[in-house]
């Protein structure tokens, strides 16, 4: 048989969060994310700074926009910065970067693959082994079912 219980836990539940008037879209909360900054890239590499080139196209990296274009042009910058690191700096630049910003480096080297350019997939494969070597399977796994895309 059932027990009367009189406790009224479930009612404290706020279901006006749920409504669809009150929806906040993610594009709006990330407004202040303004992309990266192709002058600044420019500059580091011009000066030989090219890890922090790359943490900057991290950091700033817009993988919740819904701009295909902003996209695209990050992509295309995080990709010069990739390649102009050469494979012996590829460790030094790592030590630099924490487990959120490897993942999302891992994001551009698999977008990479899907836009090869000259030389760009032999190169990418050396990337791919040191940060597979630095964060395991679950950096992939994490890229591969994160909706956030770069």
């Amino acid at each position: 048989m059932s027990k009367n219980t009189s406790s009224s836990a479930f009612r404290k539940i706020d279901v006006d969060q749920y409504n669809e008037d009150n929806f906040k879209d993610d594009e709006q909360e990330n407004q202040q994310l303004g992309g990266i900054d192709e002058n600044e890239i420019n500059q580091l590499l011009a000066t030989q700074k090219n890890c922090d080139a790359l943490k900057i196209c991290l950091e700033n990296a817009p993988l919740f926009s819904k701009n295909q274009q902003a996209k695209e042009q990050a992509l295309q910058i995080t990709l010069r910065v990739l390649l102009s690191i050469k494979p012996s700096q590829i460790d030094s630049a790592l030590e630099i970067l924490d487990a959120e910003l490897i993942d999302t480096l891992m994001k551009y080297i698999y977008r990479g693959f899907e836009f090869p350019q000259d030389g760009s997939s032999g190169h990418l494969l050396q990337w791919h082994e040191k940060v597979f070597a630095r964060a395991g399977v679950g950096s992939i796994v994490r890229v591969l079912s994160d909706t956030a895309r770069a």
